[in-house]
């Protein structure tokens, strides 16, 4: 990984180790490429049984593996246990983007890394969410507190990814790797309603597995 000029990390309470929860390559590759011109020892945790459908699920997955084993850093695979994440979002399917759906779903997801975190050691955990600027920031650092909250001594790094340029390298990074661009948030009711607003101005329906970054001038 390339060590840019990116604003100096350090972990809060001068934590030795970080469990960073990632959703995807695009959003993670600058976080993880920022965590490691710091030095900062970390692993990655994927678990986003929110995603849908199963390729989708699979092309994102894989693609942050493949990214996490060019620079060395630990993957770990959490289960797609996608039963439980529609139980726990029932009725909320109509709820908007950033809405109340989208609370209970980073709540989810992020419960779980806080349990893995606590069950293996980490003190600290984040997660590469932030840095898009389609999520609400304060959202989703809410949600991590809470998780992070339920276990003594563990804190959630609330970290503003996108400050210091890093919503562009994100970009850069993304058409460098020729990562999978994603066209939709991840579950099937952002699908749903995705597909709605591209139908209503006359587009064609999402194609999962089609669009990538830098594949062409449009990019």
């Amino acid at each position: 990984m390339k060590s840019e000029d990116r604003p100096k990390l350090q972990l809060p309470n001068n934590a030795d180790k970080l469990l960073l929860h990632s959703c995807c390559a695009p959003c993670s590759g600058e976080v993880m490429e920022a965590i490691h011109a710091a030095g900062i020892n970390y692993s990655i945790f994927f678990y986003n049984p929110n995603i849908h459908p199963k390729r989708e699920y699979e092309l994102r997955k894989d693609e942050n593996i493949a990214f996490a084993e060019k620079n060395g850093i630990e993957f770990i695979d959490a289960d797609y246990d996608t039963d439980n994440w529609f139980e726990r979002i029932k009725g909320l399917e109509m709820e908007p983007e950033r809405g109340e759906r989208c609370t209970k779903c980073f709540d989810m997801r992020f419960e779980r890394t806080a349990l893995y975190a606590q069950e293996n050691g980490f003190p600290v955990i984040s997660s590469s969410l932030g840095i898009s600027r389609w999520k609400n920031m304060d959202q989703i650092n809410d949600c991590g507190k809470r998780a992070a909250a339920r276990y003594e001594k563990m804190e959630y790094w609330d970290y503003n990814w996108r400050k210091g340029g890093g919503s562009q390298r994100m970009i850069e990074i993304s058409k460098r790797e020729g990562f999978y661009q994603q066209e939709y948030c991840g579950c099937v009711y952002s699908l749903r309603d995705t597909n709605a607003h591209r139908m209503a101005q006359g587009r064609d329906r999402i194609k999962i597995g089609v669009q990538y970054y830098g594949a062409d001038d449009n990019q």
